[in-house]
């Protein structure tokens, strides 16, 4: 049976690590600390990544943002947009047709959808990395303080 273990995790250096994107960066998570850490990808030492795996309740590896994430928010971004030109160019370089482009450097041509665009991936990352922290028993406060209040109905 698994005992309960209240620490606090901080929801930045979470959601740093959830999108960092750095392919040569593994971060995990010490469910007993609530420390966040990160070991390079590429290390040969075999004790580090046995240890942590042999310790797997208590290390939790972290997901990274990868293309896949950014392929998915841009497409959902492309169907919300009104601009024709905006959504021809998002809807080409999604169906990997040239000239190929990168989103960041499309929207730096449409500030107001950049800021759209920002905040619709903020919400994605977010709402991500709660279900993540759902699935592996780790609760935010809020769900926390939510329990609660049906307990003490």
């Amino acid at each position: 049976m698994a005992t309960v273990h209240s620490v606090e995790i901080s929801w930045e250096d979470l959601l740093g690590a959830f999108t960092s994107g750095q392919p040569d960066k593994a971060y995990y998570l010490d469910r007993l600390t609530g420390e966040i850490f990160f070991i390079p990808s590429t290390i040969d030492n075999n004790e580090v990544r046995q240890q942590l795996q042999n310790n797997g309740e208590r290390f939790l590896e972290i997901p990274s943002f990868d293309y896949r994430s950014e392929r998915q928010i841009a497409s959902e971004f492309a169907t919300q947009t009104s601009d024709s030109v905006l959504k021809n160019l998002l809807n080409t370089i999604l169906t990997g047709k040239k000239p190929y482009g990168r989103i960041d450097d499309i929207l730096s041509f449409f500030p107001h959808d950049e800021e759209r665009f920002a905040l619709l991936k903020d919400q994605f990352l977010s709402r991500r990395l709660k279900t993540w922290m759902e699935e592996n028993n780790l609760f935010t406060a809020e769900a926390l303080l939510q329990n609660l209040k049906h307990v003490q109905e």
